[in-house]
């Protein structure tokens, strides 16, 4: 017997009272069996690879999720995936997908295990993400000690 989940009553989410990813706890971080990779990530969150980006939950039920992201110019994003599909929406600043500019109002399409990455432009940029899943990883890729250093 499935189980019903009863649907949210209409509701509006405000960005200052939503979440931190961390604080749902709905992105995981997969291990990497690869050492390069682990030692990267590692180097990465010690020298403040973290800073200049924030990442808020504003709405998370089962089988739907979005979540705002600002990241600023340099920012450091790996090259990685995650386990569920994901549709972005460029809601400010720009962003380089390989040699795609994407501007305000463009946005990309994900599916799930499909390594990807981005650079935000000069001014940083500002994104939802909307996924299906309340629940999903993230795998960093990128086993050169060159691609860490940089």
């Amino acid at each position: 017997m499935s189980e019903t989940i009863e649907k949210p009553a209409f509701q509006i989410f405000r960005m200052m009272d939503s979440p931190s990813l961390d604080e749902v706890g709905a992105m995981a971080l997969r291990q990497s069996e690869d050492e390069i990779v682990e030692a990267g990530i590692n180097e990465l969150i010690a020298n403040g690879g973290q800073e200049g980006g924030t990442v808020k939950t504003l709405f998370n039920f089962p089988g739907f999720s979005l979540t705002y992201a600002w990241f600023k110019s340099g920012y450091p994003l790996p090259l990685h995936s995650h386990d569920a599909d994901c549709l972005y929406y460029v809601i400010s600043g720009t962003l380089k997908l390989g040699t795609e500019l994407l501007n305000k109002g463009d946005g990309f399409f994900v599916p799930a295990e499909t390594p990807y990455t981005y650079t935000p432009g000069d001014k940083g940029v500002e994104i939802l993400e909307f996924r299906h899943a309340t629940q999903f990883d993230i795998h960093f890729r990128g086993s050169s000690p060159s691609f860490w250093q940089k």
